[in-house]
């Protein structure tokens, strides 16, 4: 598959398309993060990001440009984004009083948020049988079975950067029927 039948077959939804796009592009994207930050899990964490945007906004690639551009500069304002919000919440932190600091709360859940907790977990079953099955068995596998990328990798024979991917999109869905059911 070339790179530009890729965009075509991906804007038209076509998941191996999506698949194929993050396998060419996830080491430049990658490799771009990890020289700017130099924290692995950091840089992984805006590829997933990156992809996941990009996809979800695939239909604004202008052809004019390089995709592997189109990702780096979505890769870019990610990172840009997380730093200002770093810095906007250790400036809140630091603008505090330093007493707060030394309030400790018992976090423990009360029977009436046990209680709250199990019909909202019910509530969450019925939003998650609304996804499409593929987004509901990933789900499964990493909220409900606590498995790692790696196990949920090795269960669905995908690569992991393509189950990282799945899950943030799965969970982008799930988010916005809830939302949805909400309003």
């Amino acid at each position: 598959m070339e790179i530009e039948e890729a965009i075509k077959r991906a804007k038209k939804n076509d998941q191996k398309a999506f698949n194929y796009l993050l396998d060419v592009f996830w080491d430049s994207v990658y490799g771009f993060q990890l020289k700017r930050i130099e924290n692995e899990n950091d840089a992984e964490d805006i590829t997933i990001q990156t992809f996941s945007r990009a996809f979800d906004r695939i239909e604004t690639y202008n052809e004019s440009y390089k995709f592997k551009t189109w990702l780096i500069t979505i890769s870019k304002n990610i990172h840009i984004d997380l730093l200002r919000k770093e810095k906007n919440s250790i400036t809140q932190v630091l603008s505090k009083d330093n007493s707060s600091a030394l309030q400790v709360l018992d976090e423990s859940p009360s029977p009436e948020d046990k209680l709250i907790t199990e019909q909202h977990l019910a509530k969450l079953l019925r939003d998650i049988k609304k996804l499409k099955p593929h987004y509901q068995e990933v789900i499964n596998l990493r909220y409900f079975q606590e498995l790692s990328y790696k196990e949920i990798s090795n269960e669905l024979n995908e690569p992991i950067n393509n189950v990282k991917v799945k899950l943030l999109r799965a969970k982008k869905l799930l988010a916005e029927i809830i939302k949805e059911n909400n309003d």
